[in-house]
């Protein structure tokens, strides 16, 4: 039987009495942090504020059982929790509050992040992984309501993974399966989907999780009675209870916010559920106050009555411990001294000091980040100064700059670049002097705000050398399927740490049998079946790769990535840059399509794709064989990455090659794929082939076109190879079966803003791509809603007719 809170507490009266006093501090200490953060928001020295008061006590309880190795995925309310994991300090909460772009003083974000927002740094400045069983761990807070709950699933996960995979550095990641992941989430958030989802497939995995839902009654202004079709959450969730002997469901325990006793005896009993039987567990913390409000945008007088006004002061969560512990007494044996807590001089007086250090820390918070603004300010201020002879202008700019109440970096980068531009055209020492402390002091602050939209380590995903396939007179011709089952095959051979879980991956070996006979080999845990659930799929592996595994999420089909769209835009993508580096999640989503039947089942919605998953590598192969080598190149980096696989191509033949599981395809290189001097196309994934078929026509026209596969979207075309493809053409075409202006807007900006290529144009640049509406059914709906060979002929055609139309006579 594995050690939990129950099994290990036992304490003396005064070890006991010091525990409390200790939890009396600290939540008095979290609790003038909330509300000397509201005064600095209020006072305009910070911009925005939200904060944990009302939920100090619950916390405190929630903090007692979590244990070294354990994972928070949480709500942007937990500020007490964090101070007392000892993941956050007053300097560290203010210098956050304040946007500290310093990553020592604001080590959760390094200002990137509002308040409220906590991570711990799983990762090294190289980018190397910590030991996460020796440290307590947060995984990075999101703002959108119950967002952080799909990435909690796979979290709670990898312990029962590490239970049954062993591993060389596995130790580094988990003490054999014992740690529990806990989430927390405000009670009106319970009534989004992803809410439920989450609960719903933890009750089936049987995943170690602890869910604390913080009721205060209202979802900014709107009643619980509003939110659900129960007011009460636990009665709502009482069908998820398990019952005796089902290997299904969850414990469920409600408790009072203000009820010190209570909370520390559910928070004792659901780690014990969670840690020994790997059940998961909701405490549902209810009678939840807010003295405060929801944040400094407004106050919640306007909405709650006087009656719910009175209830929050009477069942302040503190004000019932401070009575708590002022109304215990114990007597040992009858006749005994009777032992108190605390009297009363003695409470006032952790106040004073919890006040006293609050202050201090916010004192010390805003001499810190005031005095990075002042060393910029030093270093560029006297250059400007000694420009005032040269322009009058400049003077007005100083004197407008020093009349300023607050200057903030925004300011003193804005007089810097007002002066430039007023001395365009001059190029004296002074011009110089401040134009080169520009460029340095920008690239500071590019890294400040920029950095780590990918990774900055070895391991960064276009580092992967490229190992091409090699073929010997032995190499198969076999289906495309084929090749990417026994390319995975060696990956989980090779990878004990990988695994792969979507809708029918594992029974049935996914509904292309690109995981024939995989589950049968490695087992129904590596090689898993999932509910028709998208965003918790997607969950499922980010949870699981920032616990050190490398999964393999699998989502279908292209067209339903929308469903978990918003986790791969506002969680993993971000993880790198939320955190400036401090937390990765390098998780492969697999999914497959393109061009097969009707409007539900071969979309292309790459635009929206792209434009919201930037920090996520997105590579679109041609085939198969490609498909594989992307799987081995992103299995050897620590980014994230969308692979689509070419939905008809499981069943064309391809060479497959001797070194399955190690050769690579590069991330962010281009392939010409046909040389030619005419006209340079450029395209990727399944309409490649297309594209090759009109390059084949357009040969018996007289137009000798070069083909180009992209391969790679995110990155794109890092040596900007198609510009030299179009420095020989003189020519464009950009040719993609998303919607007009979706991707291959995108491409072309890349091309002819990005590249320069518009140099080297001799006609204007054009894009063939789908109709605006989903793709009709069948082969004909797909020849008429997407780019047909004709299609591609007939324009590329036309661009000729126009330079040439003697050689090139009209078609129609």
């Amino acid at each position: 039987m594995q050690e939990t809170f129950i099994d290990t507490e036992e304490l003396s009266f005064q070890d006991f009495k010091n525990e409390i006093l200790a939890n009396y501090k600290l939540a008095r200490i979290s609790r003038e942090m909330s509300y000397l953060g509201r005064r600095e928001v209020l006072t305009g020295k910070a911009k925005f504020g939200i904060f944990g008061d009302g939920k100090e006590l619950p916390q405190l309880a929630m903090a007692h059982v979590f244990r070294d190795g354990d994972f928070r995925s949480g709500y942007y309310r937990d500020q007490t929790f964090a101070l007392a994991v000892n993941a956050l300090t007053v300097e560290s909460f203010f210098a956050q509050l304040y946007a500290d772009t310093n990553v020592d003083r604001e080590p959760a974000s390094g200002g990137r992040q509002m308040n409220g927002h906590y991570a711990t740094r799983t990762i090294n400045e190289d980018g190397s992984w910590k030991d996460l069983t020796k440290i307590k761990n947060i995984s990075s807070d999101i703002s959108p309501t119950a967002g952080q709950m799909p990435r909690l699933l796979g979290l709670a996960q990898a312990s029962n993974f590490y239970k049954e995979i062993k591993f060389d550095g596995a130790e580094k990641f988990s003490n054999s399966g014992k740690e529990v992941a806990f989430g927390t989430i405000g009670d009106a958030s319970t009534a989004e989907g992803h809410f439920w989802e989450t609960l719903n497939a933890a009750c089936a995995l049987q995943v170690p999780m602890i869910v604390s839902i913080w009721d205060d009654g209202y979802g900014i202004s709107v009643p619980t009675k509003n939110q659900r079709a129960k007011a009460n959450i636990t009665e709502m969730l009482s069908g998820f209870q398990r019952q005796e002997g089902e290997n299904q469901g969850c414990e469920i325990i409600q408790v009072k916010a203000w009820d010190y006793p209570a909370l520390m005896d559910a928070y004792a009993k659901a780690e014990h559920f969670a840690r020994e039987e790997s059940v998961p567990v909701v405490v549902h913390v209810i009678e939840v106050t807010q003295p405060q409000g929801h944040s400094t945008s407004g106050s919640h007088e306007r909405y709650k009555n006087e009656e719910r006004l009175a209830f929050e002061t009477e069942f302040d969560c503190l004000n019932k411990f401070r009575e708590w512990i002022e109304t215990y007494s114990f007597q040992f044996e009858e006749g005994g001294d009777v032992q108190i807590i605390a009297t009363k001089e003695e409470l006032d007086q952790i106040e004073a000091d919890a006040k006293k250090a609050v202050k201090d820390g916010q004192k010390q918070a805003w001499e810190n980040y005031q005095n990075t603004i002042t060393e910029l300010k030093n270093k560029a201020l006297p250059l400007v100064e000694a420009m005032t002879s040269q322009n009058s202008e400049i003077t007005d700019f100083v004197t407008k700059f020093k009349a300023l109440i607050s200057v903030g970096k925004k300011d003193i980068f804005h007089l810097i670049r007002q002066t430039l531009l007023s001395t365009r055209g001059t190029n004296s020492a002074e011009r110089q002097a401040l134009k080169q402390a520009y460029e340095s002091l920008f690239a500071v602050e590019k890294d400040n705000y920029s950095s780590h939209l990918y990774s900055q380590s070895e391991w960064k995903a276009t580092n992967i050398a490229e190992v091409k396939p090699v073929y010997s007179e032995t190499s198969e011709m076999v289906d495309g399927r084929m090749v990417v089952r026994n390319n995975f095959d060696k990956i989980f051979e090779k990878y004990p740490q990988a695994m792969i879980f979507g809708e029918d991956s594992g029974n049935i070996g996914d509904v292309n049998q690109g995981l024939e006979g995989l589950q049968e080999k490695y087992g129904a845990l590596r090689i898993a079946d999932t509910g028709i659930r998208e965003a918790t799929i997607l969950g499922q592996g980010i949870g699981l790769a920032m616990r050190g595994l490398r999964p393999i999420a699998e989502i279908q089909y292209l067209d339903y990535i929308l469903y978990c769209l918003q986790g791969m835009s506002d969680d993993l993508a971000t993880v790198q840059y939320r955190t400036k580096g401090g937390q990765k999640a390098p998780v492969i989503i697999r999914t497959r399509g393109h061009r097969l039947e009707g409007i539900w089942h071969s979309g292309s919605p790459m635009a929206g794709i792209i434009n919201l998953v930037k920090g996520i590598n997105v590579l679109v192969p041609r085939d198969l064989t490609k498909a594989a080598g992307f799987y081995n190149t992103m299995l050897q980096a620590d980014e994230p990455a969308l692979i689509v696989e070419c939905l008809n191509g499981y069943r064309l033949k391809e060479k497959q090659p001797d070194n399955l599981g190690e050769f690579t395809v590069p991330v962010g290189k281009i392939e010409v794929t046909k040389e030619g001097s005419d006209v340079t196309l450029v395209t990727y994934g399944s309409t490649w082939r297309i594209v090759i078929e009109a390059a084949k026509e357009l040969e018996k026209l007289g137009i000798n076109a070069e083909v180009i596969d992209i391969q790679s979207l995110i990155p794109f075309d890092l040596s900007s190879e198609i510009a030299e493809s179009v420095k020989k053409t003189n020519r464009l075409v950009v040719i993609d079966e998303d919607v007009e202006g979706g991707t291959s807007a995108f491409i072309l900006q890349q091309i002819v803003e990005k590249q320069n290529a518009f140099r080297y144009l001799d006609s204007a640049p054009i894009c063939i791509s789908a109709e605006d509406h989903r793709p009709a059914y069948a082969t004909d709906g797909d020849y008429f809603s997407k780019p047909s060979t004709d299609d591609m002929v007939e324009k590329i055609y036309a661009m000729f007719h126009e330079v040439n139309p003697a050689k090139y006579p009209a078609i129609y």
